[in-house]
């Protein structure tokens, strides 16, 4: 048999797919089970995983869009994949946007799984042909198991986490790092205060003087803590408006290369602080202690921390109508751009310090 799983939306729902990578190799395991991700990132976490055959990658995306070029190269990159025969292919969840149900009926598995969502009609149902429905009140690792089923198999397993499998030169790098910055014997807070890039998703971010000031009232109060500060290309001027306001000596860029870099340096950390993102899927892979989310609009249950436990820092402006702001529908975040910051500014550098220094 072969399945291709594919997982082209956020590079966090690529790695939310590894649960169920692993239950397809325990259920098939002489199966050829291989990958098809958009992002180089999301390609990044799924290497090494023991668990998978091949990862096939391509970015179709301009600045955040997928544009006329980008839907022709998407086309013919689909089109290539046919000459590998899949038996089946599984869309994990989430994925709304009809292009990743088209990539399927392109790529034609004859058997196309997907979840049903709010935008799903006829046409869709044509894409794909073993459908379900998808459950806001459940992780979307617990939504990509109720499709096992759908393909005579079961859980087999009774643990499950979110994996990743750094190599021993990037756990190397990470001791190295921690070495050459002087940082033993001290307590490591990591901070993201990134978020995605794609549709309105940069409104989810806590305010960046709130990140200063907390990280500013952190070195005044909390000697015995220094910031790592996570992130990529996309959070690099930030982080040099927080460098240039805060204490050199216990304020640092991480600069990692891979995201399996930064998940080997966040295994040593003592505290991990984010909103929704990527990293925050990351640090709870990498089991680091301590967790705080940040409550965004775009939180829900379908997208929480797995396997960890979590400290959550509520925002008093979703007051728990997180899906009335944001479902899978393939839209954006609901809300003007003037409502969606105040929305993230209503939680205060008092309310997160607060968690912090109770927990680190």
């Amino acid at each position: 048999m072969k399945i291709l799983v594919i997982s082209l939306a956020g590079i966090g729902d690529a790695l939310l797919s590894t649960p169920l990578i692993h239950e397809l190799r325990a259920n098939f395991p002489d199966a050829t089970i291989d990958a098809l991700v958009l992002w180089p990132g999301s390609k990044d976490l799924l290497e090494n995983n023991p668990h998978l055959n091949r990862i096939h990658q391509k970015n179709l995306v301009t600045a955040g869009k997928l544009d006329t070029a980008g839907k022709l190269r998407a086309l013919r990159f689909f089109w290539s994949l046919r000459r590998e025969r899949y038996d089946v292919s599984i869309n994990t969840h989430p994925q709304s946007q009809r292009l990743y149900r088209i990539a399927a009926r392109i790529v034609g598995a004859p058997t196309r799984i997907s979840h049903e969502y709010e935008c799903f009609n006829a046409l869709d149902r044509w894409l794909v042909n073993r459908t379900l429905s998808q459950d806001y009140t459940k992780h979307s690792i617990e939504n990509n198991f109720d499709m096992l089923p759908l393909l005579g198999a079961q859980i087999k397993m009774s643990v499950h986490s979110v994996e990743v499998f750094p190599t021993p030169g990037e756990e190397k790098w990470a001791d190295d790092f921690l070495a050459n910055h002087k940082l033993a014997g001290q307590r490591l807070l990591g901070v993201h205060v990134g978020s995605g890039v794609t549709k309105n998703l940069l409104l989810k971010r806590w305010p960046l003087n709130n990140y200063t000031g907390l990280i500013r009232r952190l070195n005044r109060e909390r000697r015995d803590v220094s910031i790592l500060l996570f992130g990529g290309p996309d959070e690099a001027r930030d982080h040099e408006v927080i460098l240039a306001q805060t204490e050199g000596d216990r304020v640092f860029q991480v600069g990692a290369k891979s995201f399996r870099q930064a998940a080997a340096l966040m295994k040593r950390c003592h505290s991990f602080l984010s909103v929704d993102t990527v990293l925050m899927h990351l640090a709870a892979a990498m089991k680091a202690p301590n967790q705080i989310v940040i409550e965004a609009p775009t939180l829900n249950a379908t997208n929480l921390p797995y396997g960890i436990l979590f400290t959550l820092v509520k925002n008093p402006a979703v007051a728990g109508r997180n899906l009335d702001y944001y479902r899978y529908d393939g839209g954006d975040i609901k809300g003007t751009r003037e409502e969606l910051l105040a929305c993230m500014a209503s939680i205060t550098v008092e309310n997160v310090f607060d968690a912090v220094n109770k927990l680190i």
